[in-house]
């Protein structure tokens, strides 16, 4: 008799990237994911990409065993800042509504058990208003953040990631 067989295909890492293209530098974090699948691994790692964090973004956390939010961010450090994020941390680096530390607590909420070990890489931009282009500054800061991404999915463990954590 045909047994139907379930195979998890959840991706162990995800990498969640918000952003707006037509936004100037908020298009920071789209752009890097579309430069980081030509090299990610699909077998490994999941690229999803969305104009803003919303609740629901904590379903895509389920199963995983590492979170990484890519974002924008206007009074960020350049030219990025990389941090272990926690659900209700209360930072608000990012230029949307909602913040990373609230997908958590929303997973938390939702699930009864803590969320996969999340960090963020919020990368400094200077331009957001609607139609600017990306600025000179914005696309540095870019090839900087996808070295330091190249560097983190080459040791894709919370211990090695906890050690670049500002």
């Amino acid at each position: 008799m045909y047994q139907d067989v379930i195979v998890n295909m959840t991706s162990p890492i995800l990498i969640l990237a918000v952003g707006n293209e037509s936004r100037g530098d908020d298009a920071l974090a789209p752009l890097l994911l579309r430069q980081l699948e030509e090299h990610a691994n699909s077998a490994w790692i999941e690229l999803l990409e969305d104009f803003q964090l919303q609740i629901e973004h904590a379903a895509d956390l389920v199963d995983r065993d590492l979170v990484l939010f890519v974002d924008a961010g206007m009074d960020t450090p350049a030219p990025y800042f990389f941090y272990r994020v926690r659900p209700d941390d209360g930072r608000t680096l990012f230029s949307h509504a909602l913040a990373p530390e609230a997908v958590l607590t929303t997973y938390l909420h939702i699930y009864k058990q803590p969320p996969p070990p999340s960090y963020v890489l919020c990368i400094c931009g200077e331009q957001f208003e609607l139609g600017t282009q990306l600025t000179q500054q914005a696309r540095q800061h870019l090839q900087l953040a996808l070295k330091f991404m190249q560097k983190l999915l080459r040791e894709p463990r919370v211990s090695a990631w906890e050690g670049y954590c500002i």
